[in-house]
């Protein structure tokens, strides 16, 4: 049980740093609110203890302070209907007296969103005298924005600093994400199975550095696949390729064996004559890519040979999208790893989906609910998973 779990917020008000950071339309409505629904846990436990509720986020990336596009009183009415309309006050400044009144009379069982933090310069430079402001909206600080934890910004790691210990904590979405990124790290079940996949190496390759030393295997997709297969002598075409990375793929390579991990690197591919939805299409082998074609998505040899690793592990990570699934005809490895990862989950293994498009893509097949855990925190992840200490994290457990 967490140490917020079992402290009681009665006649407490709880001011809590959310990712409420959700895509809106033209009409100002809210498209995805999954990042509202995961803090859900989080602000409910306080409320039902009979305390009050303060909640702080950033939204988009405001460059000339306040805008009415990135105001947080958009998300007022969802926000509302998501707590079962309890009483959802809404504070148009963060450190003004006018929100200071607000969070000082809100009563037990009533709700405060102040406005963006970032219409602020001074929450991303981290400023002190930004954050002691902020820390007065409450009695206590749960961090619950994972999204933002490698983040040392005024709200998510400054603040901190004013509340003592056994005054700040982690809320539940937090704390799930930490538990599920040791679990992989720090106390994986072998087989280990890592799956890697995007555009670069370079993006990548602090994490692919990790995980040779604890993982049995690693399946390697995406454009980052080709900078591999490059420098072991392979034609790409005109591939995504990063010429200047091929000394550092060979070594990974190197570093794998070393350390009795496989890189799988996938034996087809599915190839393009364009960057386009509908280009000319044909699978070849992944290091016969004629001139003029450019890598997509791994083929069907790479896709049942990369779910047969899958589903013989016990511990799997999802890091990174197979092809571009966002193009019907280079979107089958992507799924088909997808599935095999739901596969694996069913009959017992751990799996992790951490960062951006592995989350899209494991959303876009409808498994979100067969694997074990979905990050919500992509950069955060990556970064945790790297082996990276986040001020986020850091400022409620060594603060």
């Amino acid at each position: 049980m967490s140490f917020f779990d079992q402290h009681n917020f009665a006649g407490q008000r709880a001011l809590i740093r959310v990712d409420f950071n959700v895509p809106l339309n033209d009409q100002f409505e809210i498209t995805d609110d999954t990042r509202m629904r995961g803090a859900m846990a989080t602000i409910n436990k306080v409320l039902n203890d009979g305390g009050s509720v303060v909640l702080m986020s950033h939204f988009g990336r405001p460059k000339d302070g306040p805008t009415d596009k990135y105001s947080l009183k958009h998300l007022v009415p969802h926000l509302k209907e998501l707590l079962g309309n309890r009483t959802v006050k809404f504070a148009d400044d963060c450190i003004s007296d006018a929100s200071f009144k607000l969070s000082a009379n809100l009563q037990p069982g009533e709700v405060l969103l102040l406005e963006n933090l970032r219409f602020y310069k001074e929450e991303e430079k981290g400023d002190v005298d930004f954050a002691g402001k902020l820390a007065k909206h409450g009695d206590f600080w749960v961090n619950d924005a994972f999204g933002t934890a490698h983040r040392a910004h005024a709200s998510t790691t400054i603040v901190s600093q004013f509340f003592p210990k056994g005054k700040k904590s982690f809320g539940y979405l937090m704390d799930a994400e930490v538990v599920a990124g040791n679990k992989v790290l720090n106390h994986p079940v072998s087989p280990v199975t890592a799956i890697v996949g995007g555009a670069k190496v370079s993006d990548k390759i602090k994490l692919l550095e990790k995980l040779v030393e604890s993982s049995d295997n690693i399946l390697v997709g995406g454009g980052m696949a080709y900078t591999f297969i490059k420098a072991q002598g392979g034609e790409v075409g005109k591939s995504l390729c990063e010429m200047e990375f091929l000394d550092l793929a060979l070594r990974t390579l190197e570093l794998a064996k070393e350390n009795n991990c496989v890189i799988h690197l996938p034996e087809d591919s599915v190839i393009a004559d364009n960057f386009a939805a509908d280009a000319n299409t044909q699978i070849v082998p992944s290091n016969e890519i004629p001139e003029g074609w450019m890598g997509l998505d791994i083929g069907p040899k790479a896709a049942e040979a990369y779910s047969h690793v899958i589903k013989n592990s016990k511990t799997i990570l999802w890091n990174g999208p197979m092809g571009v699934f966002e193009f019907d005809a280079f979107s089958k490895g992507t799924f088909g790893v997808a599935n095999a990862v739901a596969d694996a989950t069913a009959l017992g293994a751990y799996s992790l989906i951490g960062g951006g498009d592995s989350v899209s893509a494991i959303n876009k097949a409808g498994l979100e609910d067969k694997v074990s855990y979905v990050s919500t925190g992509g950069g955060a992840m990556l970064e945790f998973l790297e082996g990276k200490v986040l001020p986020g994290i850091a400022a409620v457990t060594e603060g």
